[in-house]
């Protein structure tokens, strides 16, 4: 049934005004709202289970940690794949889940699983960590920091203790992972000979300083009618104080622990570096949070590194690698693509109107149709990135022919003889069931590509109801405000147009093929059969 909402807008052209002035406010304030990022929001349920053991070989944890922890998690529900990797004294099992399986759940579930198993497990490991992966969680943007008057471990403290601090201080940042660098550390060298002479082994030594060197809760206590908490403070506050720690031999013999060996504060060993034009540097990766926008996280964060660089001027900052430009630059090369698009449809519109008014209504059709969908994108949490962006600037051309269609249709009424508000009347109660199917059949084509399963379903999620809610807002156009503006907009114009070359021909097409039906089916039928033959030609 076809609703003739058209007439209605015509007739009382206020409340469709104030319902498209809502809309264009509501999305422009979305569109500055929309987080920009390289690839769309996805949530894969992977589960990384890792458990270290101090000095055991890969064979060793594959047979006690490993395999075990793969039996245990074949049993919970949804699993789709287990891996386990195998280093010296880290055994990492990656679970994935099903797509469908909530990751929280998930996670719970992984954790209930090792922690049945743990008392089969060795008891000289660690304790099992179990977190969930990002896979959106890469670092964005990375910085190295150096500066000639520190030392590496004093760099690397000031990055850890300083920059870090700061940048995870910023609304967006999820992570900030120093890359290269020193860590300190206090080595204790225990010379064997003299262990030998004395009767003691470098366990009993490691015994007695891990006993020693520590604080303690002590309980509460009463003092003075006042509760107050009791600690016992034995943590050594320097090397020094940590050299003279007494250790007790067989015989009630005491030593200092530096007589047993030397205590040194160093650096642990390097196992990863970083260099920038051959000097040696600290560098640091930034990541974002999920949800927040990449330009925006690193903005915020330049901005942080500047104030930095201000308060600590010795300290010197390059930005050594970014993914945000190439986000960036995809977003403004769309912007820019969406603009050539929308000016190209409106030429192409006045070539074949050949009317200046009816071209400004079909061009305003464009904005009034792409503003609005910034809204509904927003309120449904997606995001400018490489698929919703393919989405607005495949749909550019798509939006303006609703309004093509009725304005057509309109203008051929006036040259009929009759007067704007007449013809728009007419012309778009006539054209009005076919522009509704027009868009419905749009929609219903685009739209199951959100709903695809697996990884690529994930991705496209945002591409077919992006595509459907801007057509959806162009339907709405087309049915209340071009025949609105037609009817108010337009003048009378009674004069017959001449028709062209291209119209001419297409007319004597079309008499061909109708006086020729049988051909036309069978070049048709050729046509069909050979574009299935080019399809198995086509690489995969």
């Amino acid at each position: 049934m076809n609703l003739n909402i058209s007439a209605w807008a015509i007739r009382k052209p206020i409340p469709s005004l104030a319902l498209f002035l809502m809309l264009m406010a509501l999305g422009i304030m979305s569109f500055q709202e929309l987080p920009v990022r390289r690839f769309p929001s996805i949530d894969v349920p992977l589960i990384a289970v890792t458990i270290t053991q101090a000095g055991a070989a890969p064979e060793e944890l594959e047979t006690q940690v490993s395999k075990r922890a793969e039996d245990a998690l074949a049993g919970v529900n949804g699993v789709k794949h287990i891996t386990s990797t195998l280093l010296e004294g880290i055994s990492t099992t990656l679970v994935e889940f099903r797509l469908e399986v909530d990751v929280d759940r998930a996670l719970n579930d992984v954790k209930d699983a090792i922690s049945r198993i743990r008392p089969d497990l060795p008891q000289t490991i660690d304790e099992p960590i179990i977190q969930r992966i990002e896979v959106e969680g890469l670092p964005i943007v990375t910085y190295a920091a150096y500066d000639l008057s520190k030392t590496p471990e004093e760099l690397s403290w000031f990055v850890d203790d300083t920059v870090k601090r700061i940048l995870q201080g910023t609304k967006g940042v999820s992570a900030v992972d120093r890359i290269g660098g020193a860590t300190r550390e206090i080595q204790i060298s225990l010379d064997p000979d003299k262990l030998l002479a004395l009767g003691i082994t470098a366990g009993e030594v490691n015994a007695q300083v891990r006993a020693t060197n520590i604080d303690l809760a002590g309980g509460r206590g009463e003092i003075n009618g006042r509760e107050q908490a009791i600690r016992t403070l034995a943590s050594k506050q320097s090397v020094k104080s940590l050299a003279a720690t007494t250790i007790t031999l067989s015989g009630g013999r005491k030593l200092r622990l530096d007589q047993l060996g030397t205590v040194k504060d160093t650096i642990e060993e390097q196992r990863t570096f970083a260099d920038l034009d051959g000097k040696p540097v600290v560098a640091f990766a930034v990541s974002r949070a999920k949800g927040a926008s990449d330009t925006t996280v690193a903005a915020d964060v330049a901005t942080k590194i500047t104030q930095i660089q201000k308060t600590y001027p010795s300290v010197k900052f390059e930005l050594i690698d970014s993914s945000v430009e190439y986000t960036y630059g995809v977003y403004k090369a769309t912007m820019k693509t969406l603009l050539e698009g929308a000016v190209l449809a409106i030429i192409v519109v006045f070539i074949f109107l050949k009317d200046f008014r009816a071209t400004i209504i079909a061009a305003i059709a464009l904005p009034l149709s792409i503003i609005p969908a910034f809204w509904a994108m927003h309120v449904t949490g997606f995001s400018l990135n490489l698929v919703s962006l393919l989405a607005i600037t495949i749909v550019t051309g798509i939006l303006v022919d609703d309004a093509i269609v009725e304005i057509e249709n309109i203008v051929r009424h006036t040259r009929m003889g009759k007067s704007p508000y007449r013809a728009s009347l007419e012309a778009a109660d006539e054209i009005g069931l076919a522009v509704i199917a027009i868009t419905l059949t749009i929609i219903a084509v685009f739209m199951p590509v959100s709903f695809m399963g697996g990884i690529a379903g994930k991705y496209f999620a945002q591409f077919g109801l992006t595509v459907s809610f801007a057509v959806f807002f162009s339907l709405l156009v087309a049915r209340l405000i071009t025949p609105m503006l037609t009817a108010y907009f337009m003048r009378a114009n009674h004069k017959e147009e001449k028709e062209g070359t291209a119209i001419r021909f297409y007319t004597h097409l079309v008499r061909w093929s109708v006086r020729h039906r049988i051909a036309t089916v069978v070049l048709g039928l050729f046509v069909f059969s050979g574009s299935i033959g080019s399809f198995y030609l086509m690489p995969s």
